[in-house]
């Protein structure tokens, strides 16, 4: 009977084991409380895992992690930015028209996704698209504004609604 031979190290767990501590201690200093670092900690190592990349040998593998946190964190600071100002605007609604707390949960999980499907946009699909949603323009008073013709404002808001409907469905 051959005799197997011991298999190589998983690269992520080597990379978990070397670096985990240490990012757990520059999230907790960043974040300012533990269960947050953790959490985002975790996430961080649950994206590595997703994405199937691993830090080439020339990176430096906190580099690469810190990277990876620090999309996290602002996604997660963003998130909670949008929720005070969700929950902001609920407050200044008479009683008998606050949502139940699943509708809530799901204004406030279409406000992120939006956000993040606004955040993805590029600059200038982004900007014409909240001068028309958010203040109210039309194409023609936008196209001076932005410094563009009105045909590429309809361009712009085509490709703005596409990401929007896009984001919902998922």
């Amino acid at each position: 009977m051959p005799h197997s031979s011991p298999s190589a190290p998983d690269p992520i767990q080597s990379l978990y084991v070397a670096h985990q501590p240490w990012l757990l201690g520059w999230l907790r200093r960043r974040m300012g409380n533990a269960c947050d670092a953790a959490d985002l900690s975790q996430d961080t190592w649950v994206r590595l895992i997703v994405s199937r990349r691993l830090p080439r040998q020339e990176e430096e593998p906190r580099a690469y992690l810190v990277q990876i946190a620090k999309g996290l964190v602002v996604d997660l600071l963003r998130r909670r930015r949008l929720e005070a100002a969700y929950l902001e605007a609920l407050a200044l609604l008479p009683e008998s028209f606050a949502p139940s707390p699943q509708e809530r949960a799901i204004a406030l999980q279409t406000l992120v996704r939006v956000d993040a499907m606004l955040d993805a946009l590029p600059p200038r699909v982004r900007e014409v698209f909240m001068l028309s949603q958010f203040e109210g323009l039309t194409y023609a008073e936008i196209a001076p504004r932005v410094g563009t013709a009105e045909r590429t404002v309809r361009k712009h808001m085509r490709d703005a609604l596409q990401a929007c409907f896009q984001a919902l469905m998922e």
